[in-house]
């Protein structure tokens, strides 16, 4: 069974499957040879101006993921990027690439729980 999984650009360790970058920016030292993409969704990420609100710190989280749901329901691309998604799980893996060092509270922790419940609904 194919499944959704959070990679971190970085890490040396990468599994096999539809890589997508859904960070706005790209990541600082990577490049486009070694990141491997399949795509790169930046449409998909948060705004500039949420992304520099919550600054990474954790206890914003939980009203980031909030005003980011917020922005993936008024987002012109979610509907592409939830068809494109749903497409490539039919055959393999998707991993959601991001740059954050932080791997439990970052933009592509909540996009997949978004997706996730987007296409199970």
């Amino acid at each position: 069974m194919t499944e959704i999984k959070l990679v971190r650009i970085y890490d040396h360790e990468q599994p096999a499957g539809y890589r997508i970058l859904v960070d706005r920016l790209w990541p600082r030292g990577m490049s486009k040879v070694k990141a491997d993409l399949a795509e790169w969704d930046k449409q998909i990420g948060p705004s500039k101006e949420l992304r520099q609100w919550f600054n990474h710190e954790d206890k914003k989280f939980p009203e980031f993921k909030q005003k980011y749901i917020e922005e993936l329901n008024h987002n012109d691309y979610t509907a592409e990027f939830l068809q494109d998604v749903k497409k490539h799980l039919a055959k393999e893996d998707v991993l959601f690439l991001f740059g954050a060092k932080n791997k439990e509270h970052n933009q592509a922790v909540v996009l997949k729980e978004y997706v996730l419940n987007t296409l199970n609904s």
